[in-house]
């Protein structure tokens, strides 16, 4: 659905996406995941044609999106963080005004209400003021003027950001929902347990994907053993072990201690000694699978060690 290739964005000295080549499969979720800064909004926004890349191209369903913008813009959606809504508009009202703006008549945006309403669970609401509105009714309401049209390719910045977790839960379920109907869908999101519900991931930091691929493989790709530690003082632990160049990039998490490493069982026993010797007991040291939270802080840790 999506090819990028050396694409390239720069503002003044910062250059916020830096020759980058990936693709979309149609039909999939696509999520970029990645610090505030990375670069993930000005992907989007040039996938949205909203942005000109100064080196690179883009190609969405076979077509050159700078060579045949109208075109491309008829079969794409763009929900940036914050929404365009009118909050002095009912729900109605404003799908009504976006499905105008692309250009449908009055009778085929009444034909696509059940539809946009069965999802979001807005009927109830068709008539409260946008600005009425919780936070993630908000945001359905603003993915539902994005469909009006029946977009193929959704594009998504941040949408559940700052959204309770049960509405984040909900916009997800709608999300399943429309790649049953063969949608293809880009979503950007700082919420690591968002990124494991993706079809593939990108790990994104300071304008590059630093790993790709799907959640499970992106988890394997260190090529390390994660280690978790159970011990009486874990926050004197962690202090011991960043003493130690080879422990340097262990991370407390609550009363744990995670770290990658080589080879398990030989670190295991190092391990042991140093706290020991310090008067710490180690109640329980085991290895465990990690998560894409562990995977991308990881990556995050040697990216900058090499910078």
């Amino acid at each position: 659905m999506i090819a990028v290739r050396s694409l390239t964005k720069t503002f003044g000295d910062l250059r916020a996406v830096s020759s980058l080549d990936f693709d979309v499969r149609r039909g999939e979720i696509f999520g970029i995941v990645g610090p505030d800064g990375a670069g993930k909004s000005t992907i989007l926004r040039m996938l949205s044609t909203i942005l000109v890349p100064e080196e690179g191209n883009i190609v969405i369903d076979g077509m050159d999106i700078f060579r045949n913008q109208n075109t491309v813009k008829e079969i794409i959606a763009y929900m940036p963080q914050r929404f365009g809504l009118y909050e002095d508009l009912t729900v109605e009202e404003n799908i009504f005004f976006f499905g105008r703006l692309f250009g449908l008549k009055k009778k085929q945006i009444r034909e696509r209400l059940p539809v946009l309403y069965g999802f979001s669970s807005l009927g109830p609401f068709s008539d409260r003021l946008a600005g009425k509105l919780s936070g993630g009714m908000k945001q359905k309401l603003g993915l539902a003027c994005c469909l009006v049209h029946r977009p193929r390719l959704i594009l998504l910045d941040e949408p559940t950001n700052g959204v309770d977790p049960v509405s984040r839960r909900e916009f997800w379920k709608i999300l399943y929902e429309l790649l049953s109907d063969g949608v293809t869908i880009v979503v950007s999101t700082a919420y690591l347990d968002e990124a494991e519900r993706c079809s593939r991931v990108a790990l994104m930091y300071q304008g590059k994907f630093i790993r790709i691929g799907e959640p499970r493989e992106v988890r394997t790709m260190i090529g390390e053993s994660l280690l978790e530690i159970l011990c009486d003082r874990p926050r004197e632990a962690e202090e011991v072990l960043r003493a130690v160049s080879e422990y340097r990039k262990v991370i407390r998490s609550g009363e744990s201690l995670r770290i990658f490493v080589g080879d398990a069982r030989r670190h295991k026993k190092a391990i042991e000694s140093l706290l020991k010797a310090k008067g710490i007991t180690v109640r329980e040291m085991r290895t465990i699978a990690p998560s894409l939270e562990d995977t991308f802080v990881e990556v995050i840790v040697r990216e900058e060690s090499l910078s």
